[in-house]
């Protein structure tokens, strides 16, 4: 006979004593000679869905795990480029740290990919916003208090002056050339400065929050394979 889920009604392992979607703990009654069974109507008040995050202690968890995500992310990323082209894992890493300190506590032991990644962005979330506020702080102060302006210019000038000479090998048609040398123009200018730099930190948060987010999904499967009943 198929046994199914009291709460998602969906189909239940005979030798598990937890449904493999909600992880709803799946209470079964039989008579004292074995020759009858029935499956009873489970206590749900103390139990949680494993699909849905409860985010009072995942919030907290998140601020725990994201501020020192975020200085490692900008340590590694800044040091050499062997170690910045690692500096993503560390974020998905701490996703899944995350997901582990929130799973401890819950009952059952673990959660569904969905919630995994939910509280993944959310890390990744307060994660880029502290690097976005360390990294505007840190620019700022080099550039205004610090005078190092012209430090700050010089790589990109740099960069702007061998794209030029590329698209000069190119033999680029009129108007080609002239929408090249208006959108460098601005490009030097402060705002332009100011623009390039907010879109880099803009992709920074993005790149910060795809990472978590799968950091988290993945960090929720895992525990779910290790924890779970009959898994």
């Amino acid at each position: 006979m198929e046994v199914t889920c009291n709460r998602c009604h969906q189909v239940v392992p005979t030798d598990s004593c937890y449904c493999p979607t909600c992880g709803l703990p799946q209470i079964v009654y039989t008579s004292e000679d074995g020759s009858a069974a029935a499956t009873g109507e489970p206590s749900t008040g103390a139990v949680r869905d494993a699909s849905t995050v409860e985010w009072k202690p995942a919030l907290r968890v998140a601020l725990i795990v994201s501020v020192p995500a975020a200085v490692i992310w900008l340590v590694s990323s800044g040091s050499s480029p062997q170690t910045a082209i690692l500096s993503p894992l560390w974020m998905a890493a701490a996703a899944t740290w995350a997901v582990t300190l929130y799973a401890r506590k819950q009952r059952p032991a673990w959660i569904t990919m969905g919630a995994g990644a939910r509280i993944g962005l959310v890390t990744g979330i307060l994660s880029g916003w502290f690097a976005f506020i360390v990294l505007s702080a840190a620019l700022w102060a080099e550039r205004f208090l610090l005078g190092q302006s012209k430090q700050l210019d010089e790589p990109m000038l740099a960069k702007v002056g061998e794209a030029s000479q590329q698209l000069q090998q190119m033999s680029p048609d009129a108007q080609t050339l002239a929408a090249w040398k208006s959108f460098t123009g601005w490009l030097l200018t402060a705002d332009g400065r100011a623009g390039s730099t907010l879109i880099g930190l803009l992709l920074l948060e993005i790149a910060l929050v795809v990472f978590a987010t799968a950091g988290g999904a993945i960090g929720a499967r895992l525990m779910a394979r290790s924890r779970r009943p009959g898994a």
